[in-house]
């Protein structure tokens, strides 16, 4: 298996923060975002990474090389203008039968393992990894009267999933490619060509959008430091011995 972690916005929510440095390298206590995403998948065994890099790619590619020995990190230049959808195509090349798709900004104790079983258990081509939609406001709850009960601060909405990123592909995917952005125009595309299936996470997961995201991670990372173990690696599953 092969992990593409897409590497190559220009991370405009983030600004200024990513006028010298790309957003993958923005840093999440004390070392880059990327590298807290690698470290997801390696604590559970999958350590071959293609990075789909773009904007100011060149940094991307030092950072590379100072990456551990044993990890097998290939950075590939898909351009500094190309959509999502565009990245992963060419990177096509790279890639085996089945790989990991995700993104360099979003961190979650997903069970790869698990997902991977549940990717080759039904008939489709592409897995997303759904998450249940994080509500950007505090909530307030009243009874029949209007009399309020409790107040919520930024809970999570059941009843509505998100895209959380870690997705699963076989190369079939690309029979039924359409379009260049990933979220907009090809996981519809392979929604309605029936070949896209959703794997429900309900643990943690926070995506990194703006340099205030960035400072919350951190936050939550000093927060279990006694732990030495971020909130975001502490239920995966180890890889077996």
């Amino acid at each position: 298996m092969k992990t593409l972690i897409l590497c190559g916005g220009r991370g405009t929510r983030a600004y200024p923060h990513t006028v010298e440095v790309p957003k993958p390298l923005l840093e999440v206590a004390g070392q880059p975002i990327l590298r807290h995403v690698m470290d997801l998948y390696a604590v559970q065994g999958f350590t071959e990474f293609v990075l789909a890099a773009g904007f100011k790619h060149e940094l991307i590619a030092a950072y590379a090389e100072d990456l551990p020995p044993s990890w097998e990190v290939l950075v590939v230049d898909t351009g500094d203008e190309a959509e999502t959808g565009q990245r992963v195509r060419a990177c096509r090349d790279w890639l085996p039968d089945t790989f990991f798709v995700t993104y360099a900004d979003g961190l979650a104790d997903v069970d790869l393992q698990d997902l991977l079983r549940w990717h080759h258990g039904h008939p489709g081509s592409a897995t997303v990894t759904v998450v249940p939609l994080p509500s950007p406001y505090g909530t307030v709850e009243f009874g029949e009267e209007q009399c309020v009960e409790r107040f919520l601060e930024k809970p999570r909405l059941p009843d509505h999933w998100v895209n959380g990123g870690f997705l699963v592909m076989d190369d079939e995917v690309f029979d039924h490619w359409a379009g260049s952005d990933l979220e907009r125009e090809v996981l519809p595309s392979l929604a309605r060509a029936g070949r896209l299936y959703a794997y429900r996470h309900q643990g943690f997961w926070k995506s990194m959008d703006t340099y205030k995201d960035a400072l919350e991670l951190t936050t939550l990372a000093i927060a279990t430091e006694k732990e030495r173990r971020f909130p975001w690696l502490r239920s995966v599953a180890q890889p077996s011995s």
